[in-house]
């Protein structure tokens, strides 16, 4: 990497630990990704559960060449989704996300990454981050439900309504819907 490894605690002391296992995963990056130019791990205890302990979060930003990737493993729902919550698990997990990432950075930049051949082009129109869906607009006008899971690439806590999709059409039990959904590079056009 071109600039060290950035580590920093947000409401919780620093652990000699922790950081050894954030410097040991960064440096499985860097073998990922031998052009890695920067790694910057921000771990945090944003909310102070009284019964259910605190609920940590883990941002990743990865530097590569020309431009920056992001894995933010904050919870969703935390009540929902972690009982128990464990901040060794929120760095594996935000770890294993921003492994994930760079895989899929590479294989980009060797033009591996290509959309599926029965996409269409479309549209977010809305966002319901609290439910875990949105609906896109189709090319002809239509609207199409589509679930978190559904999202192939992206993050999306960060999709913003007019933002250019791809995605691949089908019919559910309630009626035509988004099953995969892809987030358009800003230098595609439609």
């Amino acid at each position: 990497m071109d600039v060290p490894l950035e580590i920093r605690f947000h409401n919780l002391p620093p652990s000699d630990a922790i950081e050894a296992i954030i410097r040991e995963r960064a440096a499985k990056l860097e073998k990922v990704f031998e052009r890695l130019t920067s790694c910057r791990v921000a771990v945090e205890a944003p909310h102070k559960q009284h019964r259910k302990g605190n609920i940590y979060s883990v941002t990743i930003n990865l530097g590569v060449p020309g431009g920056e990737l992001m894995v933010n493993r904050a919870p969703h729902k935390p009540r929902l989704r972690y009982a128990n919550p464990d901040l060794y698990k929120a760095l594996r997990d935000a770890f294993d996300a921003a492994e994930r990432q760079l895989k899929d950075y590479k294989a980009k930049l060797r033009g591996e990454i290509k959309i599926h051949p029965d996409a269409f082009h479309g549209q977010v129109t809305e966002l319901h981050l609290d439910r875990d869906h949105g609906f896109l607009t189709t090319a002809t006008g239509s609207q199409l439900y589509f679930h978190r899971n559904s999202l192939m690439n992206g993050d999306f806590e960060t999709l913003q309504p007019g933002q250019e999709v791809h995605y691949v059409e089908a019919v559910g039990d309630t009626g035509p819907l988004a099953t995969k959904v892809w987030v358009a590079e800003p230098h595609e056009e439609f």
